[in-house]
């Protein structure tokens, strides 16, 4: 979903509220896909997870969903689709060997490979200082991994997958001018049903009474951090909100600590401190070219 950048009213106050309610709620719903992740296939939790979205969704457009769906760019919304739902099943596979907090740091490489995507895909311009805070986070994510020392499991490598194939999605966004935000998620949540339960033959199994409410909460939680989102960014300017995206973390790392006992090692805080400290590096250059070139 593309933020907006005509916030309805000039209530910064609220809009990071928002924001870091809805990090909340999804790190919340990726705690419950790790929860399953130890008795179900990631694929039928994948499957949960739009299936709630999609559900939610058409309740609350049920009488304009004809209308809202319809898009005038398709294939632009049909790729933004695909990348979403490859960065959530790279990510719920990972999150299967992976502790959460660890997952959650490789994941806010995506802002920075957004940033490299613009100047590769859309003619951004790839200045010094978007170099060094691109190579310093890949730098964290390095030490994060630390490739060759055995210390941390293979699908790690998924979640840092999972935060380029978001970035291709956040890219594409912003081809998608003329679609509303409702027909962005309309698409993301119906594509991802229907490639999902083409798998869902395969990997289907029963689920326990017991945990049909976390199955519920993961596709409800998913559904209300897009919603929260979405309020964030018409509330307030993007540039305002952006830093506090990277609260994602310490909620991971608290959900975590709740659910499973588990707390970030060594590696993953400096990892985590090095992309953090890169992306607010990039940020604060690019606010400060923003302001510039409006001067």
């Amino acid at each position: 979903m593309a933020p907006s950048s005509h916030p309805e009213g000039d209530r910064p106050g609220m809009g990071i509220a928002l924001m870091l309610g809805a990090f909340s709620m999804l790190t919340l719903m990726d705690a419950f896909a790790k929860l399953l992740g130890q008795g179900y296939h990631p694929l039928l939790i994948v499957w949960a997870r739009f299936a709630v979205n999609a559900a939610v969704l058409a309740v609350i457009y049920r009488g304009s969903l004809p209308r809202r769906i319809r898009s005038a760019q398709p294939k632009f919304q049909l790729g933004r689709a695909l990348f979403q739902m490859g960065a959530i099943v790279s990510f719920f596979y990972a999150l299967k060997h992976v502790p959460l907090a660890t997952a959650t740091a490789l994941g806010d490489l995506n802002p920075v490979i957004v940033t490299l995507g613009a100047a590769l895909f859309l003619g951004e311009r790839l200045g010094p200082h978007r170099i060094f805070g691109i190579l310093a986070a890949f730098m964290g994510a390095m030490i994060i991994l630390r490739p060759g020392f055995g210390g941390l499991h293979p699908a790690a490598f998924l979640a840092l997958l999972a935060a380029f194939s978001f970035a291709g999605a956040v890219l594409l966004t912003r081809y998608l001018r003329g679609d509303s935000a409702a027909t962005s998620q309309l698409w993301s949540a119906f594509t991802g049903l229907a490639l999902s339960s083409l798998a869902l033959p395969f990997t289907w199994q029963p689920i326990e009474l017991s945990d049909l409410w976390i199955f519920l909460g993961l596709g409800l939680a998913g559904s209300l951090s897009q919603f929260l989102l979405i309020r964030a960014f018409a509330l307030a300017e993007a540039s305002t909100l952006a830093p506090f995206g990277y609260s994602g973390l310490l909620f991971a790392s608290f959900w975590g600590w709740l659910m499973f006992g588990q707390f970030p090692d060594g590696f993953t805080i400096a990892g985590a401190l090095v992309i953090v400290g890169a992306g607010l590096y990039v940020w604060s250059r690019e606010r400060r070219a923003a302001r510039q070139a409006r001067a």
